[in-house]
């Protein structure tokens, strides 16, 4: 049993249930300790997301997988070659790399790795930049499970095994094939300078409900999952455990701390919570976003102290933690040169006093920044149409409100089954739904040249246009109360991508009211009473001051992820017809055809027309 920890003050976990948002303490890391026998850095990103290239407008000189490759290898460098810190001298000193999760992510740059084929642009980057184990995130699955196959296939060199202990792959055989061979796995050991290093994977249990796993088993007990692996990797002889998990936030690392044991360090994925302290160079406009000291220390079933840390993803950080450990394999020190480094290059742009500037990796920038980028140019040279008014995407308002974009990406289902229903022999539809979580452009797209890109950018994923016939009233409310389910605060987590982006009718709803819980199977637990009034575009009513009014079933049109349940919208295995037209080539169709190049505003007012409304 580990009895000895690094002396520093805990955070609690009553402190952090308390708290709306994690309050760690301050750490002073230790830097020496004449019993540490082994330094460990523990290189670290997660939520590449595809976001290839760099950072995005304004921050172009920032991130980038070319970059972050040159920065993990001096880091690498620095830390088995480099002179030794003040108190780190005299022991061992190994590095590895780990990535926690959402490795790939539907949008353009991930667009240009399907038409290329395996390998893809972002499974070469990877295998240029060289990781020892990596998580799997929920994006990870967002084309299905061949596609994850196909993705891990595609190394050539470093074949890294990808991690998690809750999913069980027996029903999809092309992952339990990989399984098989080691290539993914519960947990892996790996050798570094002699010492044996144990690192687990673990995946959200809400994985079913917000991306396409299809036959691939989550166990949603993670904690008796990671617990096994630990004591399997204890019962091996191994003594430095660290947990590489995609839990979506990283108060769900803390929480799950207090309830094993066993751990030495995690590293969270899924938050895009940015971890620094304030002697750390941050990209700009980051410094607001701080959300705590790294690492933050969380505290197990026995009381020992384990740091937790992330990174906010897109490679604009690389995390490095440097621990070191005793002959017992326990976690005695923190090296003060611990923190987030930020991939900065250019001379940050001559905006910046940019010290830590570094050049492109030219074998990175030449097989994947290069051909990328060039594969988004020419979709944001393929213009298609206008808007005469800006077009809100933010995640903040998709998720949570009538938005103008969402109203336009919700005609546009409406809009192409109504085209194609006779082709495929189904009833015209009444009503459309998009969830806000499918709208990923989280940006206001300006007035002015709408493009590919832009319909890449605001619907990327592999979802296509279907229709549902004859939905009972009574399913289309809970359905509707389901979209309105997770939007106050103390609401049951599990996500606000659920909220509906709607056409064909307009509904009221009050936060007010009883939330709806589901079971499982999409049945109802607790009936919801938010939902007050529907009423269809032709002036049917559906739902009248919080009671189904009688009637014929609707017909739906919406996305296959959802018909298939994804964000527990309860359609319950009601039959579906898909239309074989993703939902991205619908808007562009719509924007091209529905609309005739132009995006009013007379039709599309910013804040949109009240199609959803929220009562005081």
């Amino acid at each position: 049993m580990k009895k000895v920890r690094f002396s520093i003050v805990a955070l609690s976990l009553a402190l952090l249930v308390a708290c709306s948002q994690l309050q760690p303490v301050g750490l002073e890391p230790q830097v020496s300790d004449e019993k540490v026998a082994f330094y460990l850095t523990i290189l670290h990103n997660n939520d590449g997301e595809s976001d290839l290239i760099n950072l995005g407008s304004g921050l172009e000189d920032f991130g980038g997988a070319a970059r972050f490759k040159t920065v993990v290898d001096q880091l690498t460098q620095e830390a088995t070659r480099g002179s030794r810190p003040e108190g780190q001298r005299g022991a061992k000193r190994g590095v590895i790399m780990v990535s926690s999760g959402d490795n790939f992510l539907p949008g353009p740059e991930f667009n240009a790795s399907l038409d290329k084929g395996v390998p893809f642009y972002d499974t070469i980057a990877m295998d240029l930049i060289g990781y020892d184990a990596v998580a799997i995130g929920n994006h990870d699955f967002d084309f299905g499970p061949d596609v994850l196959a196909d993705f891990i296939e595609g190394y050539a060199t470093t074949e890294p095994p990808y991690l998690s202990a809750n999913l069980d792959y027996s029903g999809e055989p092309r992952l339990q094939a990989l399984f098989d061979q080691g290539r993914i796995a519960r947990s892996v050991v790996v050798k570094e300078r002699g010492e044996e290093i144990g690192i687990i994977g673990a995946t959200t249990p809400n994985l079913p409900f917000i991306s396409s796993p299809r036959n691939v088993v989550v166990d949603s007990n993670v904690v008796a999952a990671v617990q096994a692996e630990v004591d399997v990797l204890e019962a091996q002889g191994v003594n430095k455990i660290i947990l590489i998990s995609h839990l979506q936030d990283i108060e769900g690392d803390v929480a799950l701390a207090a309830q094993v044991t066993g751990l030495d360090v995690m590293v969270a994925g899924g938050g895009d919570e940015l971890l620094a302290n304030p002697d750390n160079l941050l990209v700009p406009g980051d410094e607001g976003e701080v959300f705590g000291p790294y690492p933050i220390i969380a505290v197990d079933g026995d009381g020992h102290e384990i740091p937790v840390v992330t990174t906010s993803g897109q490679y604009g950080y690389v995390g490095q933690l440097v621990v070191g450990f005793d002959r017992s394999g326990n976690v005695i020190a923190i090296g003060d040169n611990s923190g987030p480094v930020r991939v900065a290059g250019d001379d940050c742009g001559g905006t910046l006093p940019c010290d830590d500037a570094v050049e492109p990796d030219p074998a990175v920038q030449a097989q994947v920044v290069d051909p990328v980028a060039a594969a988004v140019d020419d979709l944001a040279n393929n213009v298609i149409g206008t808007s005469e008014v800006d077009l809100d995407g933010l995640r903040s308002s998709v998720r949570s409100q009538e938005s103008n974009e969402g109203n336009l990406i919700a005609d546009s289902l409406l809009w192409q089954a109504t085209q194609l229903a006779g082709s495929f022999g189904v009833a015209v539809p009444d009503v459309a739904l998009q969830n806000g979580g499918g709208i990923r452009n989280d940006s206001i797209i300006p007035a002015g040249p709408l493009s590919q890109l832009d319909t890449f950018a605001m619907v990327p994923f592999p979802n296509f246009v279907t229709v549902l016939e004859n939905i009972p009233r009574t399913q289309f409310k809970e359905i509707l109360e389901n979209a309105v389910s997770r939007t106050q605060p103390g609401d049951l987590p599990g996500g606000t991508g659920r909220f509906a982006q709607i056409a064909g009718f307009s509904f009221v709803w009050s936060g007010t009211g009883t939330a709806q819980v589901l079971n499982p199977d999409g049945t109802v637990a607790t009936p919801g009473s938010r939902v007050q009034d529907v009423v269809l575009n032709d002036g049917t009513v559906i739902v009248s001051g919080g009671v189904v009014v009688p009637g014929p079933g609707l017909t739906v049109s919406t996305i296959d992820f959802l018909a298939r349940g994804g964000d527990q919208y309860p359609f319950r295995g009601a039959p579906f017809t898909t239309l074989g037209v993703t939902y991205q080539q619908a808007l562009a169709d719509y924007i091209q055809m529905g609309l005739g190049g132009v995006v009013s505003a007379a039709d599309y007012p910013e804040g949109g027309e009240g199609r959803n409304t929220e009562l005081p």
